[in-house]
């Protein structure tokens, strides 16, 4: 049945124990981080007259987007054999670039580009008794670490237990079956309808998406301190002032 319009303004917090939170695109301004990294990435291709750090990095995302739309075994070798591959490189020389440019270069300039109002939300929704989890398709730990946010459980696709991409609902359904919460009074929020929307779909969780424009199926928000989150924005307030 389709949402009402207003309903993105409403959910039943007391009917919810796990909030599992997306990190790339939901807890940041990916873009934002991405025209910095770009600048980096130009600088670096002026000082070595080359394209080819750019090039392969945009290959290496378009073989993980296609992998998650057709999901195979193995994915996390496939994401760069096949990178490899189209560039003439070894496996080997795709992970360090990818892990080098994806992973710890970004790491500094994260907490300039977290969203408004989370270390509120986080503290809001643990004051008010919530378990606060991380389902990421990419490493998540040091980003978290690096956006000054605390989460538990923290799964990832790339995790050798997980080793499924979203809208692959495995990495969510480890994390229920962690917390012992069911999936009833568990909600899911990201930023692709596609990836975190499907995938608690596919669990049995309610989603709510990062979105400026509605979803006939999931419920979305477009900050932080939208109506749907005022009354644990207002539990943390109540919580500092005491």
């Amino acid at each position: 049945m389709p949402l009402q319009e207003n309903s993105s303004r409403y959910v039943d917090w007391n009917a919810i124990d796990l909030v599992v939170f997306d990190v790339d695109g939901t807890l940041y301004d990916q873009r934002r981080l991405r025209l910095v990294m770009l600048r980096r990435l130009l600088a670096a291709t002026w000082r070595t007259r080359s394209l080819d750090t750019l090039q392969t990095l945009r290959t290496f995302r378009h073989v993980r987007e296609a992998l998650g739309d057709r999901p195979e075994a193995d994915f996390m070798r496939l994401q760069y054999a096949r990178t490899a591959a189209q560039h003439h490189k070894t496996e080997e020389e795709v992970r360090a670039l990818t892990y080098e440019w994806m992973e710890r270069l970004p790491l500094p300039f994260l907490a300039g580009c977290r969203y408004p109002h989370l270390d509120a939300l986080f503290a809001g929704l643990r004051a008010a008794g919530k378990q606060v989890a991380v389902f990421s398709d990419y490493p998540a730990a040091d980003k978290l670490a690096a956006l000054g946010l605390q989460a538990a459980p923290v799964v990832c696709a790339t995790d050798p237990d997980i080793a499924t991409l979203k809208p692959d609902p495995f990495g969510l359904l480890a994390i229920l079956q962690r917390t012992g919460v069911a999936a009833q009074r568990t909600l899911m929020v990201g930023d692709r309808f596609d990836r975190d929307g499907l995938a608690a779909s596919r669990a049995g969780v309610r989603a709510l998406i990062r979105s400026a424009k509605p979803h006939p199926e999931h419920l979305t928000f477009q900050a932080y301190d939208d109506p749907v989150f005022q009354p644990l924005l207002a539990r943390a307030a109540r919580t500092v002032a005491a």
